[in-house]
């Protein structure tokens, strides 16, 4: 098992939300990493352990947007986003949890993410969410470059393909984290 200790550990479950969830997923569907996220951060809560919930939004007219030129860049669909895109699926944020909203991919730039944890003493922080290989890679490369321990829960994270997963889980993010099942994660000495 890999110990913990609920002090000094944080749990950030990346996107979740009303207009991620509803996405096409692999190589595991976004409904999995749901109910698992719920689990983990119930073992949290409960260990006495900080949970942060993570969602991303955007402004109507995308003013917010990172500008970047890009091959590819983000643009807001036909009609704009529905109001509750950026919503927190049901039931998984809970009283006393932080919760960040961020304009981009990774959860520390532009946020109070890293604040938070400096103030609460928090070292290792576990992750999870929706893309992998997006919101999920994005915050802990810059978790590991600002010193923190980044542990992945693996079976918490899907992305747009199963490769994509793949070439995060397989290739990167073992380079700058811990990639575990969430069960083996347990609190104490």
């Amino acid at each position: 098992m890999n110990r913990f200790d609920p002090r000094t550990t944080a749990l950030v479950l990346i996107d979740l939300q009303n207009g991620i969830l509803a996405l096409p997923t692999a190589p595991r569907p976004s409904s999995q990493v749901l109910e698992s996220g719920k689990s983990l951060a119930a073992r949290f809560r409960d260990a006495g352990a900080t949970v942060v919930m993570v969602r991303v939004a955007f402004a109507p007219d995308f003013a917010d947007a990172p500008p970047g030129l890009a091959d590819q860049p983000l643009s807001p669909p036909e009609g704009g986003l529905p109001t509750d895109w950026a919503h927190l699926a049901d039931g998984l944020a809970a009283p006393g949890d932080i919760v960040i909203t961020k304009h981009q991919w990774g959860a520390f730039t532009g946020t109070e993410l890293d604040l938070q944890f400096r103030r609460r003493g928090i070292r290792t922080v576990v992750l999870g969410g929706i893309a992998t290989n997006f919101g999920v890679e994005s915050t802990a490369r810059h978790g590991w470059e600002l010193g923190y321990h980044i542990v992945i829960a693996e079976d918490l994270c899907t992305s747009l393909s199963a490769d994509l997963h793949d070439v995060s889980i397989r290739s990167i993010l073992p380079r700058i984290a811990r990639v575990l099942p969430s069960d083996t994660i347990v609190f104490g000495g």
